[in-house]
């Protein structure tokens, strides 16, 4: 028996049939592209005269969950949360947890005061405020011309 798998009015962009097929089942298949998503928060990072701000959108997290360490010049954030949804009295043939993990560090400059960094959690937002030291802030003078 042979089979036969027919266009079924796809556009085969004049290219062989076989390699959209490929492409296809390669592109679209779910597990890889469940792989693909970047698992990474998205980050802000702003620097006024006193200070850097850097913001990363963590949504769904407790500020229990967040672990905030530095080790010498690199500041590391990382968060740990997992769920498990039980219910009771079923006989499940699939069953799905959710686990979320991720780590971001940053290399801060020469200039931060590494006793002064601050953090908060509010609206899925996480703020760490690293403060500058007093001779890395910025100096305004006025001089005169010669």
């Amino acid at each position: 028996m042979t089979l036969v798998k027919f266009n079924n009015g796809q556009k085969t962009h004049g290219i062989n049939p076989f390699f959209n097929d490929v492409f296809d089942s390669i592109l679209n298949d779910k597990f890889l592209g469940d792989k693909l998503v970047s698992r990474v928060p998205a980050v802000n990072i702003a620097e006024t005269e006193n200070e850097f701000h850097i913001e990363l959108a963590v949504p769904g997290l407790k500020k229990e969950d967040f672990k905030i360490s530095l080790d010498k010049n690199v500041l590391s954030v990382s968060a740990e949360k997992k769920a498990e949804n039980v219910e009771e009295g079923k006989k499940f043939s699939k069953r799905e947890y959710n686990y979320t993990s991720f780590v971001r560090s940053f290399t801060l400059p020469e200039t931060v005061d590494h006793s002064k960094i601050d953090a908060e959690y509010a609206d899925g937002i996480l703020k760490l405020i690293v403060a500058k030291r007093e001779e890395a802030k910025f100096q305004t003078r006025e001089i005169a011309v010669k």
